[in-house]
């Protein structure tokens, strides 16, 4: 059982996933979706949940920097309500604060260029979010 970790965003969303004990975040994709085709976001996270037996969901939550939340984070809580209802798993919240600033200063630093980092920002905020979450909590998976 698995974590995958989603960094929600207004046409694109990030899509990490833990490896089977829980210790390491890896990037899986990059959905992109139009807001009146949400369903095609939906279904492709469900096919990713499925194939790599996700028991549980992380969304970041982007929380401003005196720790409101504002218009963009009340819409992540509703995206990860949405996900919970769907999937029955559980979904937490993870304060993602920088962690796209964060991401691209790491592609940056791997001389990745500006073109290909716009591919693969929202994956690495993704894997960023996941990966703080699994550190924060010794390990995100229950072995039971």
């Amino acid at each position: 059982m698995r974590v995958m970790g989603l960094d929600y965003g207004t046409k694109t969303v990030g899509i990490a996933i833990s490896d089977a004990l829980g210790l390491t975040a890896q990037g899986i994709e990059t959905i992109h979706y139009e807001q009146h085709k949400r369903h095609v976001l939906y279904n492709r996270i469900g096919e990713l949940a499925e194939a790599y037996d996700v028991s549980r969901f992380v969304v970041g939550l982007p929380k401003n920097m005196n720790g409101t939340i504002g218009e963009r984070g009340e819409a992540c809580q509703h995206f990860a309500k949405q996900i919970s209802e769907r999937f029955g798993k559980p979904v937490e919240m993870y304060d993602e604060r920088l962690t796209t600033m964060a991401a691209e200063r790491i592609l940056i630093e791997a001389d990745v260029s500006r073109k290909k980092r716009k591919k693969v920002i929202d994956k690495a905020a993704a894997v960023l979010i996941l990966q703080g979450y699994l550190d924060r909590n010794g390990n995100g998976v229950s072995l039971e």
